[in-house]
């Protein structure tokens, strides 16, 4: 063999190692974030088992849900700045080894205040894990073309992940019992942890320094922001502590943006809202999980509470929507460079508006086919067309330095979105139903009803923000 074919030869070998290290790489980032995404969803199922083993409330319930999500939104920030400055890679195992342990202690729970600090201790890990999950991933796959498959997969775990955690949760609620949602946890987190010390490369650092200020302000105002819509609920507008909560988070998250705007190294860069595109996808990201939550949470006690569905045939009942989010998520990387983002996102959000005045025509009596599937089908399509390429316009030519923060503010805002709009929800709810008269079902209906009705506000808003994309983030990506 000739001299000059032996570099060739090397090169090809060493392509041939990095490619299936970096198959492993991906594997492991996508479970994660898969991990992350089914736990605000997979306790839906489990929660009315839950409220009768532990005692919760019909309003406290949802902290359940809020607990975890608030904790993983408002701390993910504080997360990417920390894998800046410590390293993604070690705040990446870090955060799955926390998450898996507190997985742990909430399938063991006997109360609902530690059923809630586990959560809470959830949201911490995922907090620590989440933002260095994408930054990992936008790192570690370079090539262009690759690295735009891998987003499309990454949103596609993010989406389809919420309403594949209704499935899962009914089928291990109604299988085994609903601790056995958290005890899953445990042995994915285990081999993710693991196989992430091996195949996960750590990038580059770049210097930064803890927003402490930024983060217990941001934090602590959605906190209070929650609280009080939740409080609204049970007690009504007019209470004191309702007011208080609701003004004090609003004081909150104004010193968090003055924080931002003068701080040399924030939580938030402003910088990322700069581009037009990628600031009407993160607004998007914000108000998309509100529909979402609004659907998971109120039709998984419909068909439970209403039409006497079993858990696991209320987790099955979500999967047309879940199969359609996921299946577009693989369409859509060929679809937003010929079409380009706005087109897309006005078809999603139109569809998500149809699906949800149809679900405000829900009744005590109305069948699983005649009130829940059509829903269903047009929130499915319209998710995957509106949701999905969020993430790719975000994360396609973000600056690697920013890569940590980009995919912290996107993480955020849906967590952050989804929380805030379930406590929103939860109160026009509450609302309703204490001026509600009838049976139980009609009753409960009648609350439901009026929280879709709150979520086709939303989902207005969705289709205005979408109206404010153009050609462009196409091109980038």
């Amino acid at each position: 063999m000739p001299e000059t074919m032996l570099p060739t030869s090397g090169t090809a070998v060493a392509a041939t190692t990095a490619r299936p290290r970096t198959g492993v790489a991906l594997a492991i980032l996508l479970t994660c974030q898969l991990m992350l995404v089914l736990d605000v969803t997979v306790m839906n199922v489990a929660l009315p088992r839950i409220q009768a083993d532990l005692g919760f409330t019909p309003a406290s319930l949802s902290w359940v849900m809020s607990s975890y999500t608030l904790v993983f939104g408002g701390l993910l920030l504080l997360g990417g700045r920390a894998g800046d400055l410590f390293g993604r890679k070690r705040m990446f195992i870090g955060g799955v080894l926390l998450f898996t342990v507190a997985s742990f202690v909430g399938g063991l729970a006997g109360s609902a205040a530690l059923l809630i600090a586990a959560r809470i201790a959830q949201g911490l890990g995922a907090a620590a894990a989440g933002p260095s999950t994408l930054a990992l991933l936008t790192t570690t796959i370079t090539e262009p073309r690759a690295r735009l498959r891998a987003l499309a997969l990454f949103s596609g775990m993010s989406s389809a992940g919420f309403a594949v955690g209704l499935i899962l949760g009914g089928l291990l609620t109604e299988w085994l019992s609903w601790r056995a949602v958290l005890f899953i946890n445990v042995p994915f987190g285990l081999v993710v942890a693991a196989l992430a010390a091996r195949f996960v490369v750590e990038p580059e650092r770049h210097p930064a320094r803890l927003d402490l200020p930024g983060a217990v302000t941001g934090t602590v105002g959605v906190a209070a922001l929650v609280y009080g819509f939740i409080r609204a609920a049970e007690a009504g507008w007019t209470n004191g502590l309702t007011l208080a909560a609701l003004v004090a988070g609003a004081v909150l998250i104004g010193a968090f943006l003055a924080i931002e705007s003068r701080s040399a190294q924030p939580l938030l860069p402003l910088r990322l809202f700069g581009d037009r595109n990628r600031a009407a996808a993160y607004a998007n990201f914000f108000f998309a999980p509100m529909i979402g939550m609004s659907m998971f949470f109120f039709l998984t006690q419909y068909l439970q509470d209403v039409r006497g569905m079993s858990a696991l045939g209320t987790g099955f009942a979500f999967l047309p929507m879940a199969a359609l989010v996921f299946a577009l998520s693989r369409i859509i990387p060929r679809l937003l460079p010929r079409f380009g983002p706005k087109p897309i996102a006005i078809a999603g959000t139109l569809s998500m508006i149809a699906g949800l005045v149809w679900a405000t025509r829900l009744a005590a009596g109305s069948t699983y086919t005649s009130g829940v599937l059509g829903p269903m089908i047009l929130m499915g399509l319209g998710m995957g067309l509106a949701f999905s390429p969020l993430s790719m316009i975000i994360m396609s030519n973000v600056p690697g330095p920013d890569a940590g923060a980009a995919g912290g503010v996107m993480q955020t805002l849906q967590q952050t979105g989804g929380t805030l709009g379930l406590a929103i929800l939860v109160t026009i709810f509450g609302t309703a139903t204490r001026a509600a008269t009838g049976g139980p079902h009609e009753v409960m209906v009648t609350g439901m009803t009026a929280a879709f009705t709150g979520s086709v506000v939303i989902a207005c808003l969705t289709f205005v923000v979408a109206l404010t994309f153009r050609r462009g983030a196409e091109r980038a990506a």
